[in-house]
Formats: structure tokens, sequence, C-alpha cells
């Protein structure tokens, strides 16, 4: 059982689906029924983590909790977009969609990022149907991605699409066919305003490119627009990976959430920081860094600089893997003047880092122009899509295997990786 070359790109709709291309697999990634089973039931926990971050976030804003959370991660906002996600979240509004990018190591999964405004849906659901209707057992079946989104985005809605996110749509273009119900994918310059449900495939960061993107924002929580992602940009942070280990809230994560969701969660989230230039006490240190200071952290060898250096996410590198740096590939010189950057950065946009965790190597088939396959040694990152429906249920709809080639540290959508559903 497996597809061939020829059956591959003759089912490619005429348009395409994504700028650049992959590389193509006559198979799926095969995973354990360990694994299967993992990423079936991570999405509960992990919607549930948002909720507590949100509600942590709400709760620091208000005064209850210390004003330094919200502080921190309202930085480089405009003051509009913090009064719409306050608002927001008060009024329950929360994320459809999550997707976490989950690294396949040696001792399991770690989460290196939750998207929220996730590319690839369209992809995972083109290929999870090619794959499903080929005979593989695929993840999700083959038409789970496209039951999750028409629970997300309601019939008639539309997907508006930013100038920056242009080359997924496409694949958008395919979903919302495949959706059915009169739902369509707009550019946000073509978009004209009505009451029909929106779904967001822009960045808050490139508010500014479209007067559209604030007007939709605060008409979502006036009763004017009804949007999803909604505007709730502290959620689209990654310095909630490193507050989740920062030690003044560990008693607090502890009260917010379940202990076995706790226990998951953290078991898949690196050791993390903020990168805070603020001195420490002289009787403190960073936690299990054991250095005092920054500086001495920029002084390590490249031994000790297992770890990944990344922008938090308010800002237009913050995706695509533009604004991570792992620390034992970089010569000494770059890594303090990056770290000395971040460091720079913090009062505009803030910077985060995490341990740096090794990535298991897999081999798995791929064509060659010609048709014929070869083996390919790579490193996986899985991209599990989660659907929370308006009953509040989280369910798994389909996942994607990015397979890059193994001398690739830093995983992504690149032209040279494969990309297949996993089974």
């Amino acid at each position: 059982m497996s597809l061939t070359l020829d059956q591959i790109r003759a089912a490619l709709p005429e348009e395409g689906l994504f700028e650049g291309g992959w590389q193509y697999s006559p198979e799926p990634l095969p995973l354990t029924s360990g694994e299967r089973r993992f990423l079936r039931g991570l999405g509960h926990p992990l919607a549930r983590f948002q909720q507590a971050c949100d509600e942590v976030y709400r709760r620091s804003a208000s005064g209850v909790l210390p004003g330094w959370i919200a502080e921190l991660l309202d930085t480089g906002k405009p003051t509009w977009m913090v009064d719409t996600q306050r608002e927001a979240g008060r009024l329950g509004h929360r994320p459809g969609v999550i997707r976490p990018d989950l690294l396949l190591g040696e001792e399991g999964m770690s989460i290196t990022e939750l998207d929220g405004v996730p590319g690839g849906l369209g992809m995972t659901a083109w290929l999870s149907r090619l794959y499903a209707d080929a005979g593989f057992d695929v993840l999700g079946e083959a038409d789970g991605i496209v039951k999750g989104f028409r629970s997300v985005l309601e019939e008639d809605g539309v997907v508006v699409v930013s100038e920056e996110a242009a080359d997924y749509q496409h694949e958008m273009e395919w979903l919302v066919e495949a959706a059915g119900g009169g739902r369509e994918v707009v550019r946000a310059e073509d978009f004209e305003e009505s009451d029909r449900a929106v779904y967001r495939f822009f960045e808050w960061f490139d508010w500014e490119s479209q007067p559209l993107f604030r007007k939709l924002a605060e008409g979502s929580v006036t009763g004017g627009a009804r949007l999803t992602p909604p505007c709730l940009p502290h959620l689209e942070d990654k310095l909630w990976l490193a507050l989740l280990w920062t030690p003044a809230l560990k008693p607090l994560w502890e009260t917010m959430l379940r202990g076995s969701h706790l226990k998951r969660i953290r078991e898949l989230v690196p050791m993390g920081w903020v990168v805070d230039p603020s001195p420490l006490p002289p009787q403190a240190a960073l936690p299990k860094l054991e250095v005092h200071s920054w500086d001495e952290v920029a002084a390590f060898s490249q031994k000790e600089r297992q770890l990944v250096l990344k922008i938090s996410g308010f800002h237009e590198t913050a995706w695509g893997s533009r604004g991570v740096f792992i620390g034992h590939d970089l010569p000494k010189a770059e890594w303090t003047e990056r770290l000395s950057h971040a460091l720079d950065d913090f009062s505009q946009q803030p910077w985060m880092m995490q341990e740096f965790r090794e990535t298991r190597v897999v081999e798995h088939p791929v064509f060659r122009d010609d048709g014929s396959v070869e083996t390919i040694r790579g490193r996986v990152r899985l991209c599990p899509y989660y659907f929370t429906d308006a009953d509040g249920r989280t369910e798994l709809g389909g996942c994607l295997a990015t397979i890059a080639p193994v001398d690739k540290k830093k995983i992504h959508g690149m032209k040279d990786a494969a990309l297949v559903p996993v089974c």
C-alpha cells in the first residue's frame, strides 16, 4: 500500500497548495500506538492551559495577581489592543484552533510553540484525505480537519487573509471548498464589512498594514463582528512557555491546573526563562542555569550553550524560525551579540530562552523527481491540530509531520522537507 508520485501530482489542485512546494512521500509517518494515543489526548490539557493563561493574565491586569505578569505580556502592544484583549477575555472568547509545534525526541515530545493562527490547515486536510483514500489509517481520519474547521467557522463565514500570509491562501481556499456551506477566502484588502463570521488569517503584529484588522478586533467585543481566533494576542506569545517555569508562579500554576494536566504540560515544555535584564539580588540565581546574571550566560562555553533564544511573539520574525537562535550552533561572539540584543529589546519586545532538546532521527521514504524512491534521514516536527467547538469540547482533527534533513536543527516547512500526515 503506497502512493505514486504521479498520483500525488495528479491530485494537487491546479493552483497548488503552498508556495515553494515540498518533498513528496509514498506513505505517512508511522507513530507508535502510544504516540498516537498521546496526541489524541493532548487537546484538552492544552485548552485548559490556555484558559489558565488567560485567567492569570486577566487577574494580573485587574490587580488580583501581581501586575508585572500582564505588563510583561502587554509590552510592545498598542493601548487599543491591550484594552480589546482584556474585554475579549472577560467575555469568554477562546481560540477555536490550537496547534502545538512538537519536536519528536528520543525520550518523548517537546513543545516549542503554541501557534494561535496556524498555517498548514488546508495542507494537512488535503494530505489526510489523499493518504486515507489510498488506504492508510491516518490520524484524524480523512476529514478530521475539515469537520473541525466547520465547527469553528460557521456556514457563510469568510477567511480573511493578509498580504503577509498570502502564501497560505491557496490551501485555505481548498479547505473552505471542502468545508462547503458558502464559506470563502478573501484577501484583506478586498474584504467588505458585513455580519458574516470571520476566520482571522493574519497576525496582530501586522495590524497597521490594514485598518480592517483593528475594526474587526474592536467589533468583536462590541458585538459588531464575530471573529476567530479572537483578539487575545497575549495567548499567541511564547512567553507563557517561560512563565510556566517561573518560580514565583509555581504555586499559582498548581492551583490553576489539574495535577495531571500540569504534569503533562511540564513534561512537554522545556525549561524556560524570560530574558529580563533586571538585576538579581546577590543571593539569587537563574533557575537551573545556576548563574547570577545574563552576562554569565553570554560567557557560557559551546557545551554549556544547549539553549535556544527566541523572540516572544508580537513581531514579524516570530514565525518560521526566523527569530530562533540555537546557542551551541553559534560562534561565541554571535551568541553574546544575540543575547545582548535580546536584553536591550526587553522594554519593547521581550525574548525568552529554553533548554535545547535533541530530536530523534528517523528514516522515511521520499520521491526523487523521476518518481523513484529513496530513504532519507531526518528530524521530525509534529503539528497536531485541535478544534474546540461551541460546547467546549477539544478534539484532534489531524496531524502534519515535517521531516527535515538531518543536518537542520530548526525544523519548519522548508522546500527540502517532506510533509506527510501521520498514521
